[in-house]
This record gives structure tokens, sequence and C-alpha cells, in this order.
């Protein structure tokens, strides 16, 4: 986390420094040209997730007993991110007419914070920091944690300085007319080889082209949408990170740098139809994570899929829960919903058998932990003292409240969560037919639609025109509007009849802000748009919903949502779509007010745009029949043409072109690789 200016001072909120493993490994990171911090003319993120920042010289009027105009000295700043190291090149250019002799010094600090203690945790105790190590073009911080885990930081420098100290290395460069100088950085924080800032270069371009070239790609008639496409991929590709199960989108920058069950779930899901290797490695790494026993401060039991991971020492000394914490509640079902789309994209038979007793361990979850009171329906009661109180998406505290405001006493039942068990079992019959258990899919086949009567007997509200956001620990409906109901949409646990009404409902002026649709209806009395989950706006809420008024035809609904997060996006710097943003109404000549603390990236705020498309398309991809289905697709206003290249479908591929007329939107197939059929429903 840096500032525009490509360097990190505890200013703001106190959140910038470069973390590795939930711990704060450099928090200092300053530079000096003459004693002066230089004038930033610009920065920027290309989309291989390298940092860009130009500097010039302020006026300095008592320049070595002479004059130096502002604007006469360039400097040119990259940095980026490589297997456990910080790779940092800043090139100096003179433009004078004459040569000059300039100090350029780099400030630097490593105060090896928990992310806890950055986010206003106290501590009774921490380790100790050892006495900085300086050598001729390197110094090493380090810090010994009360885990008993030594962390370092070895920054190095090329060429050495003419002066380091164990906070400050400076350079005396001379510079002639129209010459430039080149210092590199590397700050290491794990162990690996010491490559040089090319040779970084040449392997993360070469790490961002293999993974892009296994993925289809999206490219539309409006450049401006295409900027919003690739700065998504271009923070998706930052934060998927190699597990030894395979990649994993990491949630966001900065708190939720690591991994977690549902965001990681959704992520996958929402790039599924383009990128199917993400959701292998998903699903991989929560099969292997999945929950075996009990622990009741980890909110941990049996086929429980993990809810967060941490590596930072507060973790490590369970000073938070969060090491391996099992605290949501959707995280399971979900588990089982992925799976089963991801077979339906790939039809990976090995995959599938070797998933297939943790979707049994996930599914027997949801029957006997799931529901805690045995009435049929799957709720969440924290048994840990330190753990999360609310454990669906809406985790915060206030985020279940009953009519009145009132907030609702558990354990809580949340509709989404009901019709995540529903589409979970759907998932399991099928996968179950697949394995040649047609007994075990009857039986599933059975306790889904068991589950959906159910629902609609008791979560749904006629007055409200939804279903209730929850059912409290006394049974009684929460008759909330809410954007909950929208995933009941994309579940398809929502009855045909009823569900033209929730479209209609989350459409109303009072739900959707012309943004995107608010996670509580401004009508209702906890609403305040400037809360995290009482009214503000969630692009991956809002990409569900989207999907979910697609599956019951409300194309335009569908169109209507990505056209406001589109808009949205002219307004975000580098068109990155945050967490989450207020949830005013859309006023004209101005943008969406911003949260304050949302991250930026986050990994299903980055997957949302292709989860629209999809919405918006109706594409459905069966591998086992090799076939693409686009069912009544529909472009949203702005876009006239978008082009799908390398749609891969089992062994063969496709190249796309979908074009709008003047009555209907037409699908082309460019290019045809192997047995693919592609079927186009109107």
């Amino acid at each position: 986390m840096f500032d525009h200016a490509g360097t990190i001072r505890q200013a703001g909120l106190g959140e910038l420094g470069i973390y590795h493993e939930g711990t704060r490994f450099l928090s200092r990171f300053e530079i000096a040209l003459e004693r002066q911090r230089p004038l930033l003319l610009g920065s920027t993120v290309r989309s291989d997730n390298v940092l860009i920042v130009d500097f010039a010289n302020p006026d300095m009027p008592e320049f070595r007993g002479g004059h130096l105009p502002r604007d006469t000295v360039h400097m040119f700043a990259s940095s980026f991110l490589w297997n456990g190291a910080w790779h940092a090149r800043i090139r100096l250019h003179n433009f004078a007419l004459g040569p000059l002799e300039l100090e350029l010094a780099l400030l630097f600090a490593a105060d090896f914070i928990d992310i806890f203690e950055v986010r206003g945790m106290r501590r009774e105790r921490r380790g100790e920091l050892r006495e900085p190590v300086v050598g001729k073009d390197s110094v090493t911080l380090a810090y010994d944690g009360l885990d008993r885990r030594t962390r370092t930081t070895v920054l190095s420098f090329a060429p050495a300085p003419a002066l380091l100290t164990r906070t400050r290395a400076e350079f005396r460069i001379t510079l002639a007319a129209k010459a430039e100088a080149v210092i590199e950085i590397r700050a290491a924080f794990a162990n690996g080889a010491a490559l040089t800032y090319d040779d970084a270069c040449t392997h993360t371009h070469a790490r961002t082209e293999s993974r892009r070239g296994c993925c289809a790609e999206l490219a539309t008639s409006n450049p401006v949408f295409d900027e919003w496409v690739e700065r998504s991929a271009g923070d998706l590709e930052m934060m998927i990170t190699e597990t030894p199960h395979g990649p994993y989108p990491y949630a966001g920058v900065p708190w939720f740098s690591t991994a977690f069950g549902r965001d990681g779930i959704i992520t996958a899901y929402q790039r599924l139809w383009l990128d199917p290797a993400l959701t292998r490695g998903v699903l991989a790494f929560l099969a292997a994570t999945q929950a075996t026993g009990h622990d009741r401060e980890q909110d941990a039991e049996p086929g429980k899929i993990i809810h967060e991971t941490r590596l930072g020492e507060m973790a490590a000394l369970r000073e938070v829960p969060f090491g391996h914490y099992y605290g949501s509640v959707d995280a399971t079902p979900l588990f089982v919903v992925l799976a089963g789309a991801y077979w339906r994209r790939t039809a990976d038979r090995a995959m599938l058998e070797m998933l297939w007793p943790h979707i049994e361990a996930a599914l027997a979850w949801l029957d006997q932990h799931g529901d805690v009171d045995g009435d049929g329906f799957v709720e969440y009661a924290r048994r840990s003292t330190r753990g999360l109180v609310s454990q669906g998406w809406k985790d915060s505290y206030d985020s279940v409240s009953r009519r009145d405001g009132a907030l609702a006493d558990g354990p809580i039942a949340l509709c989404e969560v009901q019709g995540y068990a529903y589409a979970a079992r759907r998932a399991g019959a099928e996968l179950a037919r697949v394995l040649g258990r047609d007994d075990r899919a009857a039986q599933l086949e059975h306790a889904a639609e068991a589950l959906r009567e159910q629902f609609e007997r008791a979560f749904w509200c006629d007055e409200l025109g939804t279903y209730a956001l929850a059912l409290d620990g006394e049974k009684r409906a929460c008759a909330v509007r809410a954007s909950n109901a929208g995933h009941c949409l994309w579940s398809g646990i929502a009855s045909a009849e009823r569900a033209g009404r929730v479209i209609a409902t989350l459409l109303e002026e009072s739900s959707f802000s012309g943004w995107g649709i608010r996670t509580l209806d401004a009508d209702e009395a906890r609403y305040n748009p400037i809360s995290y989950h009482n009214g503000s706006v969630w692009p991956h809420d809002n990409s569900l919903i989207a999907m979910g008024m697609a599956r019951y035809g409300a194309k335009r609904g569908a169109a209507r949502i990505l056209e406001g997060l589109f808009e949205a996006s002219h307004h975000f710097d580098l068109r990155r779509m945050p967490e989450l943003f207020c949830g005013f109404r859309q006023r004209a000549h101005e943008g969406p007010t911003l949260y304050p603390v949302a991250c930026a990236p986050q990994a299903w705020a980055a997957g949302a745009v292709f989860l629209l498309v999809q919405a918006c398309l109706g594409i459905d991809i069966d591998a086992t029949r090799r076939c693409v289905y686009f069912d009544r697709p529909v472009l949203p206003a702005g876009l006239e043409q978008l082009v799908i290249r390398n749609l891969e479908v089992g062994t063969g591929s496709v190249d796309l072109i979908v074009e709008r007329y003047q009555s209907d939107v037409g699908v082309h197939l460019d290019r045809r690789d192997g047995d693919v059929e592609v079927v186009v429903v109107m």
C-alpha cells in the first residue's frame, strides 16, 4: 500500500506499508532530492501491476550556491512485487544545459506490526526489534516475534550508496547534461533467489502471460469499458497467489490479503466461464483446509469450509482466532455449488472424484451442524468467544435486524443461505448421478425440494414483495427489504411466480441507487448509505443479483445493474472497482461517494464485471456436450459489440462476436478449433 507518490508515510489511516503474510515488513519508504520532497507529476498502476511514478525537482533557489529551477530534473520510479520481494528502479534525467551534482536519499524503516494492530487492536506486549545490520550495499532489519519466528527485511541497493545507515541510503550523483542515472532497490521478505530488477521483471511478465494465456479474454467496442475489464483482470492477477494446491485469489488489499473461503468461492465463480483453472485451485485449497473436527474457539465443525486463514504473529499466538477460522455459515454450501459449476464447465472427472468425499462432508455439515435447532433451515450461532457475531457475507454486527430496527437474536437463518443450501443439494445430486450414486442423488433432490417448499412458507413477505432477510431465534421473520433476497434468485430457490416481484422490489428507487442495488432498502429503519452493510452498494452483491435476474429471464434488469456499475467505474481511480461504495442516490454531474476504508483492489469486486457480462449474455457452458449456450443475450447501453477470444471448451476453443442490431443481439462464430457447438436461444 503506497500513496500516489509511490512512497510510504504514516499519515491518514496509517495503513501504508508493504505486508507479507499478515505483517508489515516495510513501514517507511520516502524519497528526498537535495533534502526536499520531489514534486509529484503523476502516477498510475499499469495493467501488468507495475507502479509508475513521475517526479520533478521543486524550485531550489539555494541549490549549491546557485538556482535550480523546478522541472529541471525528471525522476521516473517503477516498482512491483515478485516472489516475496519488492523491486524498485529510480531513473534520474538531467534536462539542464550543464552538469549537475545531486544528492538523492531513500528513507526506510520496518516496524513488523501485525495487520490486526494496524487495524486498531492493542497488544499487551510485542516481540523485539533486532539491531539493524548495515553492510556496504544492504541493510537487514529484523524482528523476533513472540511466536518464536524471526521476520526479516533485507534492503539491497545498486549501486552501493555513498552513505548507508540503519534508516537512510544516500546517493551522490553526478549527471552530465541530458544524462541519466539509475538506482535499483530490492526489499526481500522471504528466502529466495536475489534477482535483479530486470530478471524479476522477466519472471513476473512470464507468469502474467502464462496465466492470461489460459484464460478467455473480453474486448468491446467501448474503450472505457475495456479499461474497466483490463483493470479488473489486472487486479485479480495481482491477488491470485500460488498455493501448494493451485492458484487462489486473496480477498482484498490491505485488510484481507489472505485466503478467505467465501470470497475465493465467489471470485472463482465470477471468473469460471473464462478461467476454470482458478476454480480448480480454489476447490483444491478449500478441500485441503476443510475442518475435520471440533474447535469451539475457531468455530470449526467436521465438514465446514474455512472462513479465513492468517499467518501473522497474533494469529499464531491465538490473540485473534483467525489462524484457521471457520465462522461463516455460507462458505460450506457455496463450496458444493462451485464444485457443481466446475463440473459443468469442465467435465473434469478426476477432480470430481477427488472432491467427492469433501462434498459429502460439506453436505453432512448442512444436515447435522448447519441446522442448529433441527427445524430444516441452516442457521448460525457463534461458538467462539472472539469470533464473528454475524456469519453471513454481511458480517458486521448490525447487519441483521427486524422491521423496527432492533437487532435480531440468534440462531439466525439468513434467506440467501437457504438458497445456497438448496443449490448445494441440487448440485450434489447432479454430481452424485455423474458418479453413479443414483440413490444419493434422489435423496438430495428430495431434500432440496423440501427445503424450497419450507422456505416459501416461512420467508415470503407478501406485503414487502420480497423474501424476509432472515428468521431470528424465535423463528420470526425479519421482514426487511435487503439485497440478500437477490441471492435467492441466483440460487434458484425463489419460485417463478414470486421472482418477478422480488426483481421489481430490487429495482425500485428505494433499493436501486442508480449506481447499483443497495444492501438495505432506503425505507428500512437501519438504512444508512455510509454504513458497511446497511445501505451501501457492493459490486459482487450486484453481480450475483444480476445473474439471478437473468436466471428468471429479467435480462434488462441485469443490464441495468451492469450499466450502473459501469457508469460508477468512470469515477474510480484507475477504473478500479472498490469493495463497496456509499449508497447515496445517483446525482447529476456527480460520481458515487467512496466508502473511506473499502479494500481496493478487492477480488470479488474485480470479478463482478465478468459475471455481469455473463448474466447479460446468458452464457452457459456444458463441457460434457461441448456446447456454449447463449440464452436471450442482451448488450448493455454503451456496448455495440463484444468479442470473446479463446473460449476453451474441452479440447476445443472458439472466438465469438456479439453484436447489437436494431431490434436484437446477434452472436457470430469468428473461429472454431475442435468440436465445439454454439447455440443461441432468442
